[in-house]
């Protein structure tokens, strides 16, 4: 007979996390607060140790070392004297990252970005309509067809013709080339709050996502003070923020340059900073102003905006500070460039960027 058998439900017992797995996660955030100093991070850990006690007698922070060396994670530098992190301890924040800032993301084999274009696209449709010129074979749907071949000619008497041919809609599917502009001026942990931190984490994350989900996207990672330079998506984690001023106008300029290389219609620049733009390159020299908002450095950049916007490529500024005096500068900035622009906390940054990459509203398909 079939039905339904109900019985009472037994959870499943899950395996608690060893003393290790729970001081890993502990050491590698230290780590990203620390830019990678292992040794800063393990006096920070006996601090807390001692503190909070997050070791016992059956496991101590000796044996947490032994183990950090023996799996892998860390090992001592050429000269022996000073422990570094490996690669694995980098995959690991990386994976960490993905999982705290994007955990709702669904695996997928293919990585790319629905448009809205019905069409000779990428990706199947539940849709199907009439054959036209120009479809691919591999379009067509073969249970549709046949089904109406016999409806349009009977059993015994049966063909099929073009006019009998089923194909499934798709929709297009976009490349996407995104940069990504870190501020690393001091004001990034002025007054006592750390924004260096979750800025780096959503990079982080947003590179693994981009390598897992959408594997042909291309990301390149900037980081601005006084001068811009481009980093590798292994530099993240160790980020440090200078003594530096806001020198926007070189990172923008810089990421204009990645962009103009690459081959995709979709271009985009993400850029996360907290204050305004105080810096500007001139020859050798630096002209800066951290006073208010300085006309020629304001007036640089938002030529910039417009440079960019004739390139079709977006920006979308992702401000981690609320100071009101800037809002209105950013809006003439974002209405210049026709991009978008977000107020966003620290706790808040993660999701703004993942719902922005992964809708890709402006994308242009050709």
């Amino acid at each position: 007979m079939l039905g339904y058998r109900f019985t009472k439900y037994i959870p499943s017992v899950q395996k608690s996390k060893t003393a290790f797995e729970n001081l890993l996660k502990v050491f590698l955030e230290l780590l990203l607060i620390t830019s990678g100093n292992v040794e800063e991070a393990l006096d920070w850990m006996n601090d807390i140790d001692r503190q909070y006690k997050i070791t016992n007698d059956d496991y101590g922070m000796g044996d947490f070392i032994e183990d950090l060396k023996k799996q892998g994670y860390i090992k001592e530098d050429e000269n022996g004297f000073l422990l570094i992190p490996t690669s694995k301890t980098d995959r690991t924040i990386r994976k960490k990252s993905l999982e705290e800032i994007f955990s709702k993301i669904k695996k997928s084999m293919r990585g790319n970005h629905q448009t809205f274009s019905p069409g000779t696209g990428d990706e199947p449709t539940s849709e199907r309509r009439e054959y036209l010129f120009g479809d691919m074979i591999d379009q067509i749907d073969i249970t549709g067809s046949i089904k109406n071949a016999q409806i349009n000619h009977g059993i015994d008497d049966f063909k099929l013709t073009e006019n009998d041919l089923e194909v499934e809609e798709r929709d297009f599917k976009a490349l996407t080339s995104t940069v990504l502009m870190i501020d690393i001026s001091h004001s990034m942990i002025l007054y006592g709050e750390d924004r260096i931190t979750p800025a780096k984490k959503v990079a982080i994350a947003l590179s693994e996502l981009i390598s897992a989900k959408y594997p042909k996207d291309t990301l390149d990672v900037i980081v601005f003070g006084n001068d811009a330079w481009q980093i590798s998506i292994n530099e993240i984690p160790y980020l440090q923020v200078g003594p530096y001023h806001t020198n926007t106008v070189a990172g923008i300029q810089l990421a204009t340059d990645i962009l103009r290389r690459k081959k995709t219609n979709n271009k985009q620049i993400f850029m996360i900073t907290d204050g305004k733009p105080t810096c500007l390159k001139e020859g050798v020299k630096y002209y800066k102003n951290s006073f208010g908002l300085d006309r020629k450095i304001m007036n640089k950049t938002l030529d910039q905006a417009a440079v960019c916007r004739k390139l079709g490529i977006t920006i979308t500024t992702y401000m981690i500070a609320r100071d009101p005096y800037l809002q209105e500068f950013v809006r003439e900035f974002t209405k210049i460039n026709n991009g978008r622009a977000f107020y966003s906390s620290l706790n808040g940054l993660g999701d703004f960027i993942f719902e922005d990459y992964i809708r890709n509203r402006r994308k242009k398909v050709r």
